[in-house]
């Protein structure tokens, strides 16, 4: 047999963006994301995935040091997706992690993406890089049946 087993799952499929440290960024960032997820059968829920990668940027945007651009990399495995933005400042992202100690408060405009993207993700997390840091999150795929239609 000289093709692939069938049991073996297809590389990966990726995007990788550099994005500018400004609030423009992030309708690109979700325009990349809905796109990407676009382009397959099989996908994580598109709306969430947007809205978490505009968390990230917008984190990235107004938290990281320096003015550096931004890196949106968004890569698809048969089991959903992962979305890493990468940002010049090796500071960890707050409370991504580990929850704050208290709810973000409802009558500020801030504070709640962190909260967002540990919440609706399957999974999320942070990692040193040689520039800075890399901030992803997780997201399965849906099943065809839950789909909107």
């Amino acid at each position: 047999m000289n093709g692939p087993a069938l049991h073996e799952l297809p590389a990966p499929a990726s995007w990788r963006i550099a994005l500018p440290h400004t609030a423009a960024a992030v309708p690109v960032a979700r325009a990349l994301v809905r796109t990407a997820l676009a382009e397959i059968e099989h996908a994580a829920d598109s709306d969430t995935a947007e809205l978490l990668t505009a968390e990230l940027v917008a984190n990235a945007v107004e938290h990281a040091a320096g003015d550096g651009p931004i890196e949106l990399v968004v890569e698809l495995m048969p089991t959903g997706c992962k979305v890493e933005v990468h940002d010049p400042d090796p500071a960890p992202p707050g409370s991504l992690t580990h929850p704050a100690v208290a709810d973000p408060d409802p009558w500020q405009e801030h504070g709640r993406g962190l909260l967002l993207i540990r919440s609706l993700s399957s999974s999320c997390g942070h990692r040193p890089t040689d520039s800075g840091k890399a901030v992803w999150f997780r997201l399965p795929v849906v099943p065809q049946q839950r789909r909107p239609a």
